[in-house]
């Protein structure tokens, strides 16, 4: 999965990994990087390898492997120190992915889907497909509907297609409770990062009615004051989407090492392509991320003066 994953990469790796479990395979889950808290209790996830804190191990199990499957990410910076790794494996590359651009030659089988709703519907095409669909237990149900019912904003974005209804129902028959998934994924932070999602509103918002545009700049400081851990910042970005006019939001964090952004957009404004122009990334029309390694003052002074280049599709 890629670094710092969300519900979606997560909920997808260990849906297809309590499939393969089933069908008697040796499987190991790698993420990059540590994850949220809130991710804890996807079942499997106890066995997820943290790469950066068992990376011999990670590296031994790459060399090893006969499949690779590379879920929700299509280009392999995107899993930051293990591109490399997984660049020299030797086994076979498998991309199921819902992002524009792939990197094409790095995978030997495989789709980047852009039309699906998440990677985690992905996988459940690919379980059912493959005439697996009676190994879509309890465990595999949450894991997949976490991942799909986000990545859709609980099922409000345009991408939540009457598949993905079919696909939530597919699930549901299993039993498990979906109102537990929504209290482990949105209830179950600390009182801390409420205080700081209050005072990034309240303090580190601007409005830029001129171009439709709301930013939110978030300094390192903030982030050591309300001690903000992996995943507290998830979400903000789309706050200001919720004022009437703004079509563009963006959200810019001073993480130390580097500056991170993530970009959300309504209707036309396509911040994929927004994102890999000014900001080396990419995404989704209304969903992409990007980074820089300029300081949190010149990156927003960058942000600003790239809106008036967008300007006529803002206005």
């Amino acid at each position: 999965m890629h670094q710092k994953p969300d519900a979606d990469a997560m909920g997808s790796s260990l849906g297809l990994y309590n499939v393969l479990i089933a069908l008697g395979h040796r499987v190991t889950v790698i993420s990059p990087t540590n994850w949220a808290d809130w991710l804890s209790w996807m079942p499997g996830a106890e066995k997820v390898l943290d790469y950066e804190l068992n990376t011999p191990k990670s590296n031994e199990l790459l060399a090893e492997a006969d499949w690779i499957f590379c879920l929700d990410f299509n280009i392999l910076y995107r899993t930051k120190k293990m591109a490399e790794p997984i660049a020299a494996a030797p086994g076979i590359r498998i991309l199921i992915d819902h992002h524009q651009q792939p990197q094409r030659e790095a995978f030997a089988y495989g789709i980047s889907d852009t039309s699906k709703s998440s990677a985690s519907e992905m996988v459940f095409d690919f379980i059912e497909s493959a005439a697996m669909g009676s190994k879509i237990n309890r465990d595999v149900a949450q894991c997949l509907y976490a991942g799909v019912m986000t990545d859709t904003g609980s099922f409000r974005f345009p991408s939540a297609s009457a598949s993905v209804h079919r696909m939530v129902a597919v699930l549901k028959d299993t039993g498990f409770d979906h109102s537990k998934v929504h209290e482990n994924l949105f209830d179950n932070f600390l009182e801390n990062r409420l205080r700081f999602l209050g005072h990034a509103l309240l303090n580190r918002m601007e409005v830029i009615y001129e171009y439709n545009t709301a930013l939110i700049s978030i300094p390192w400081k903030d982030l050591v004051k309300y001690q903000i851990r992996t995943g507290d910042t998830e979400g903000l970005v789309n706050y200001p989407l919720t004022i009437e006019g703004i079509k563009f939001a963006a959200l810019i964090i001073d993480r130390d090492e580097e500056i991170k952004c993530s970009f959300r957009s309504k209707g036309s404004f396509d911040v994929n392509q927004f994102a890999r122009n000014y900001f080396e990334g990419g995404g989704h029309r209304n969903a992409a991320g990007g980074r820089s390694n300029e300081t949190l003052d010149q990156t927003t002074q960058r942000f600003r003066a790239s809106l008036i280049e967008n300007a006529l599709q803002l206005q």
